[in-house]
């Protein structure tokens, strides 16, 4: 265990009043914990989380605000072999963003011992020399604690095997709160000395519209998840404030589309009677006007997008 930092409570910080501001982001095999780490950090639902890989295709930025500091977290889809033009695409920008942030967290789940899915990554990220990075021990509270002085040895390991010097290997649980703050304490240090980049109040500079088609879909992949893993995209093609309502009263219609890939999926979105879309509608209207804080009206239709994912026109046209 000689060489390796692993953190288990807070340093006292020097009394120093440089400021630091820059960009983190977290990788990691689908289901690793990114999103949900990314949402205890910042401390409100920004990223999509959903238990099954492949739902975060957008940028999401999350933003830590402290006195001292400013924490912006960019949210990359998980790196996979690509099977499709979406999947070449994805890892693309997975790789764009690893090359331009300033701190990159490795999650590696507590409870599953380090795989192929995880070495094909820890290989790609060997290859990014000059960005720090951090190896993230995630749902630590899953396991006992043999098991994670296991998995922190084998990721030791993993580093030496590859060439990889950790700059540290915190192990975390996001879901019980259990040391997100230390981890935060960890990479501010590794941030570079500059300004805030963002305004205070900020969470994330995410654009509403994808915010929104975000949470519509995430509730559209509920109950669907091994019939239609990621055949679903979600467009928000208005939203406008209801005209003649009192000022106290407003509401906010929005206007979104689902698209699917075929029409043989449109009925599995639907559901009987059109019941599934309408606990879909329920569930992203709560979501949203908890984000926006104001009453909406949303207007949900189904459409299908013939193969979406492998044209290159319709990803164009879906904002990939």
């Amino acid at each position: 265990m000689n060489g390796m930092s692993v953190r288990t409570q807070s340093s006292d910080q020097p009394a120093e009043t440089v400021h630091r501001a820059g960009f983190a982001c977290f990788v990691g095999r689908p289901n690793a914990g990114k999103s949900t780490l990314t949402n205890a950090l910042v401390g409100q639902k920004v990223a999509i989380t959903a238990n099954q890989p492949q739902t975060t295709r957008h940028t999401v930025r999350g933003i830590v605000h402290r006195p001292d500091s400013q924490l912006i977290l960019v949210d990359t889809p998980g790196l996979h072999k690509p099977r499709t033009l979406l999947g070449e695409r994805l890892n693309d920008v997975v790789r764009t963003t690893w090359a331009e942030v300033d701190v990159i967290g490795f999650c590696l789940p507590a409870n599953e011992k380090i795989g192929p899915g995880d070495r094909f990554i820890a290989k790609e990220l060997a290859g990014i020399r000059k960005t720090p990075k951090v190896a993230i021990v995630t749902k630590t509270d899953l396991v006992d604690s043999k098991t994670l002085a296991e998995q922190l040895i084998a990721i030791d390991q993993l580093g030496k095997d590859l060439g990889i010097e950790w700059a540290e290997i915190v192990p975390v649980s996001a879901v019980g709160a259990k040391q997100v703050d230390l981890l935060a304490d960890l990479l501010i240090p590794l941030l570079p000395e500059g300004p805030p980049l963002y305004p205070e109040g900020d969470l994330t500079d995410e654009p509403e519209q994808v915010m929104i088609a975000e949470l519509i879909r995430e509730a559209a992949l509920e109950g669907v998840r091994d019939e239609l893993p990621h055949s679903i995209a979600v467009v928000v093609e208005e939203m406008l404030p209801r005209e003649d309502r009192p000022a106290d009263r407003p509401l906010l219609d929005i206007h979104a589309n689902v698209y699917i890939e075929r029409p043989s999926q449109k009925g599995i979105i639907i559901g009987p009677k059109g019941k599934r879309l309408k606990e879909v509608g329920i569930k992203s209207r709560k979501q949203i006007e908890a984000l926006l804080g104001t009453p909406v009206f949303l207007d949900l239709h189904v459409k299908v997008a013939k193969d979406w994912q492998r044209d290159p026109k319709q990803l164009r046209k879906l904002g990939f």
